[in-house]
Parts: structure tokens; C-alpha cells; sequence
């Protein structure tokens, strides 16, 4: 089957992959080095299991000679709208068997309540129609359903203190947010732990990273700055991140402590805004 018959499909997708390799008489690994790809990362499209970056597969048809084939019938998820380099991520982030992510300035997408959420989608550039904000939110909104499933994905949240202190919508909101949180972390839905600012620098400062693990396939890692983030594939780099995080997890606060001060804060918030 054709990618043209069904462009939906990563599976159709990463059979096209193959033929085309194939055909080129290249192997993986030959065509990881020319397209500048982990052999790995082909063989997870290849099998259906990844979806590629735009970059990936502009590489991609460059090197096979496809006219633009693989970056034509790039497989998407076809609901709701988010960043061309989360894409990937996202689908991933729903797979998952166990997630481990820190939040360096903003609470992470997952944990994010709607009105918090809103807050943070109504502040990028250039403006966003009420529509567009809408579109977005419905994503961002749909990705906490994987927390309703009790046990899967095991989920820790590491949060630098400055995503508690910073007023992201106001103090209703923020009070909203961090009940949530903690709500979350009472239940033993998710592990909780803040980085107060006392433990200076940490590990994880530069920015959000999000580690997670699957049943059937290598462990990866997900990197995000100011308009831009990356998938991390390859073993060396993911156990890095790993290290790092487990780094900066030895100088959180326990999760009984992290769950105290964010109620703490809770109430500071909450108290304010019934002073407005």
C-alpha cells in the first residue's frame, strides 16, 4: 500500500519507507547517516511506531529522490492544533507507560487546568483569534485524559519553585491550578516535587524536559525552548537527560513537603484574590 492511499497512517507511512530504501538499495543505518537520522528513529517510522519531524522528512525525500512524497503524506493526528516539533511528542506522551517531566517557568501541558491553559495560549505572538485559541486549548485540554487511567502512565512532576510564584492569569487562577495540582499529588495520581530556589542552580535550569518510557520500544526525550524543541532518540543523549533529572530530583523537596508548600501558596493566591 501506498502512503497516497491512506496518508493518515504511520503504518502505511513506514511501509513506503522501506520500499522506497529498499529500492534504493540502501540499508538503515546507510540511510540514517545520509539523511542524518538515528538508525533507530528509521526503524521506529519504519515500523509504524514514530511519526517523523517535518525536517525528518524533507531529509528524507531528499535523499530517496521522492519529490516531496514523505513530507506530503506526513502522518498527523488530525485533531486539534500544536507546534510542528511537538507533534511527535504528543503521540508518544499517549503511549507511554511512565513520564517523568519538569516544569522550569510554567506548569507542564499535562497538568495544566483550562483556565490556566487559556492564559498561557492567549499570550503567545502574534494574537490569537478566539478560534484559533479555542483549537488550541481543546489539545492541550484532551492530553490530561491520560491521567485518568489511575495507573498508566506513572507520572512525576518536578517543578522549579518560580512555576508556583508566577501569577499566570491571576490569582484565581493560579489558586485553581495549584488545588489541581495538589489534588493530583494527594490522590498518588502523580509524584510531586518542587526545586526550591535555595537549591540554587540544578541540573534541569536551562529549560523543560520531558523523559518517557514504553512498553515496546527505547525510552525518549523531550526538549523545549522558545519556539522550538526536539525529540531525543538516540540511547547516550536520553540517558543524559535521565541522569540530569535524577540529578535535580536529589535536590527537590520531598514529595510530602513539595505538596505542603503548594498548598501553602494555594492559599496565598486564593487569599489575595479575595481582596480584588
Amino acid at each position: 500500500m501506498a502512503i497516497e492511499d491512506n496518508p493518515g497512517s504511520r503504518t502505511s507511512y513506514g511501509e513506503e519507507l522501506r520500499r522506497r530504501r529498499e529500492a534504493a538499495g540502501l540499508t538503515q543505518e546507510e540511510l540514517s547517516v545520509l539523511a542524518i537520522m538515528s538508525r533507530t528513529h528509521i526503524a521506529h517510522i519504519e515500523a509504524g511506531r514514530r511519526r517523523p519531524s517535518l525536517d525528518d522528512a524533507r531529509r528524507l525525500d531528499q535523499v530517496l529522490v521522492t519529490g516531496g512524497v514523505f513530507e506530503t503524506f506526513l502522518p498527523t493526528k488530525g485533531e486539534g492544533a500544536v507546534a510542528e516539533h511537538f507533534k511527535e511528542a504528543l503521540e508518544l506522551e499517549e503511549e507511554a507507560t511512565a513520564i517523568r517531566v519538569y516544569g522550569p517557568k510554567l506548569v507542564p501541558g499535562l497538568l495544566q487546568t483550562e483556565a490556566y491553559a487559556r492564559a498561557v495560549l492567549a499570550s503567545g505572538h502574534p494574537p490569537r483569534t478566539p478560534e484559533e485559541l479555542d483549537r488550541l486549548l481543546v489539545t492541550r485540554i484532551k492530553r490530561a485524559r491520560i491521567l485518568d487511567n489511575f495507573h498508566n502512565p506513572l507520572v512525576w512532576a518536578l517543578f522549579d519553585e518560580a512555576v508556583l510564584r508566577r501569577p499566570v492569569g491571576g490569582p484565581a487562577v493560579m489558586c485553581q491550578q495549584l488545588c489541581h495540582i495538589v489534588k493530583l499529588g494527594e490522590s498518588h495520581r502523580i509524584r510531586v516535587h518542587v526545586l526550591p530556589f535555595s537549591a540554587g542552580f540544578h541540573a534541569l535550569l536551562e529549560g523543560l524536559v520531558s523523559l518517557m518510557w514504553f512498553e515496546d520500544q527505547p525510552p525518549v526525550a523531550y526538549v523545549e525552548g522558545l519556539k522550538t524543541g526536539k525529540l531525543l532518540e538516540v540511547a547516550p543523549v536520553v540517558r543524559a537527560c535521565q541522569t540530569d533529572y535524577d540529578h535535580a530530583m536529589g535536590d527537590a523537596m520531598s514529595h510530602s513537603d513539595s505538596l505542603a508548600l503548594i498548598r501553602s501558596i494555594a492559599e496565598d493566591y486564593e487569599h489575595e484574590h479575595q481582596q480584588e
